[in-house]
Order: structure tokens, then sequence, then C-alpha cells
């Protein structure tokens, strides 16, 4: 019924976890260890545990390829309906993968099938008593298949992560999705690339997904995102070039998708400005000028979003007005 790809980099600490709660999901689940190219025991825990469940997870060696390349790998060997990544050191939460795999086999003909189903995920801050919980609840029905016209307006800092959708799995191979090798942050590209491919969408009020943060060596670690600030940059402007957000027919998922392409360049932009060297403000400069360069449309309707209003400009009012509103969505959300 799904398939859940599990890609595994220096992943002995923790893969364990991730793996036995897919696994619940018992014969309905395919579970893919994509281990690419770890130097550490993930290779080992992953031929055990493939040994320990025959015929429910697979274990996958490949040359590194960084973390997009892990999840097509896991694309071009599913053979589950739908289409689940899990990080590997994240986890499913049990009694909600139950509910959502049983959703999943009422969707499971040809006639009823569903193209994205969305389910909550947990802000799981390592240190922190406090869990906060990402759902949809005001924006989208809910336990009933429903289309982009039916879908109302995403809360600032709601938007579908990749830890939030199942995909169908024939959706993202017909749709044309690739994600570059060897880069960070392509689960942007993952979410946002298929959506105007998507008609047909169920989300039910689940804590399905554990995102665990707050370990110094993750990518969304504050540090290390504005160390590897350039390949975010790159990712943004990739995501530019995808869509023409004026062509789409539908205004609804034109307003979701520019508001999800607003966040994403209002985060790079935040930590060029935390960064605060010349180098960096004209990073943010550069990346502005690259959303101009797609288009008046195109430029017309990101610029509608409240974020980019506010995050476009310079001055050093402006860039401190930007700081403190990234430390307030820290506090509030968690994130990084």
């Amino acid at each position: 019924m799904i398939t859940i790809a599990i890609p595994c980099y220096n992943s002995q600490d923790y893969m364990e976890t991730a793996v036995m709660s897919a696994v619940s999901g018992s014969d309905d689940v395919e579970v893919l260890i994509i281990d690419d190219g770890s130097t550490d025991r993930t290779g080992e825990i992953g031929r055990a545990l493939k040994e320990k469940y025959p015929g429910i997870v697979d274990y996958i060696y490949k040359e590194n390829g960084g973390h997009g390349d892990a999840v097509m790998c896991g694309l071009s060997h599913a053979h589950g309906l739908y289409y689940k990544v899990l990080d590997s050191d994240d986890y499913l939460d049990q009694d909600a993968f139950a509910k959502v795999i049983k959703a999943l086999k009422e969707h499971a003909d040809a006639d009823n099938q569903i193209d994205m189903f969305i389910a909550n995920y947990v802000y799981d801050k390592e240190g922190e008593h406090r869990k906060v919980v990402i759902d949809y609840k005001s924006a989208l029905p809910q336990n009933v298949v429903f289309t982009w016209d039916d879908v109302g307006h995403f809360k600032v800092g709601h938007n579908l992560l990749m830890h939030a959708v199942i995909y169908r799995t024939e959706l993202l191979r017909g749709c044309g999705l690739t994600l570059p090798k060897h880069t960070f942050y392509v689960d942007n590209i993952f979410v946002y690339y298929p959506l105007p491919y998507v008609h047909t969408m169920l989300y039910m009020d689940l804590d399905l997904y554990d995102y665990k943060i707050g370990r110094a060596d993750q990518s969304v670690n504050e540090k290390v995102m504005i160390g590897r600030i350039d390949q975010q940059l790159y990712v943004n402007k990739l995501m530019i070039q995808m869509h023409d957000l004026s062509k789409l027919q539908n205004e609804k998922l034109q307003d979701y998708m520019a508001q999800y392409l607003a966040m994403i360049l209002s985060v790079s932009s935040a930590l060029l400005v935390r960064e605060g060297s010349p180098e960096s403000i004209a990073k943010k400069e550069e990346l502005w000028r690259e959303l101009h360069a797609s288009g008046e449309e195109m430029y017309e309707i990101i610029h509608r979003q409240i974020l980019t209003k506010i995050i476009e400009k310079d001055g050093k009012a402006r860039h401190k007005i930007i700081e403190k509103g990234y430390e307030l969505a820290q506090k509030i959300y968690h994130f990084n």
C-alpha cells in the first residue's frame, strides 16, 4: 500500500528507531533503507533489519549522492501505491500510522485514489519539554477527499513540508520530479514541484511524523544552514524557475505555492541578514533579482505575500525587523 523510503548516511545511532516505526505497518508497508554510501555500521544494521523483516524491509546500497539522490533512488525502487520519505533520525507515530494505512487502503482502487495525503508533523527539539504540532485544521477539510477549490488559507509557518505529505507514487514518477545530487534542502523541491499535478487530497488531523531537531550537525541547524547558504540559494533559484505561477489556472493553488515560495525566499534572506557580511547582503539582493528576472507577473504574485513585502527591502532598520521576526518565529516553532 505504501513505500516508506529512509535515506541513511552514517545513521547507525538512530536509524533503527525510524525503521521500526515504519515496520509497524506490517504487510501493508514496504520499507526501503537507502544507504547513501555510509562509512559506519549503517550497512550492517540495514542488512540485519532486511533479514529480520523479509518481504517488508529492503536494504539498498548506493554511492554517495546526497539526500535528494537517495529519495529518487527510493522512488525508482518503490512498489507501494503511495510514497513517503522518512528521515533516518525521525520516526512515525505507530497509532497514527495505523490510521493512515487504513485510510490509504480505502483509497486503493483505481477510481478512488488520491494524489496527496496530508497529516500533521511535530517539532521535537532536543532538550525541550514542549513539542510543537504543525497542523492544517484551519486550512483543510478533514477526513474527506477535496481539491484545491476547497482549500482555505494556510497559517504562516504551517506550509506543507515533506514531513506532512504522502504522494501517490505514480504521480511523482509521471510529473518529472528530479532532485539534484549532493545538495541539501532539496526536500523543498520534493514537496513543491509536484503540487500543480495534485488534484485530489485527503487530510487527517493526526500527529504522524516526529521531526527531531536540535543536533549540532543537522542540516537545519542555523549555523549549518548559514555555512551551506549557497546550496539553499541554489534550491531557491531552482524553485523560482520550476513553475510560472502566473500560468496556474487555480487561484488557490497559485496563492499557496506563492506563500510557500515566499517562505523559502524569506528564510534564506533572513539567514543572510543574520550573517551580516557585505557578501551575504549582496547574495540576498541577487536572490531577489532572480525573482524579478522570472517575469513581472511571477514577481507580483510572490510580492503579494506579507513576508516578501517585509524581507525584500534592505537597510539597517529593515534588517533589524527581519532579525527580530526570525527570532520570534524560532521561539514559537522551535524550528532550529
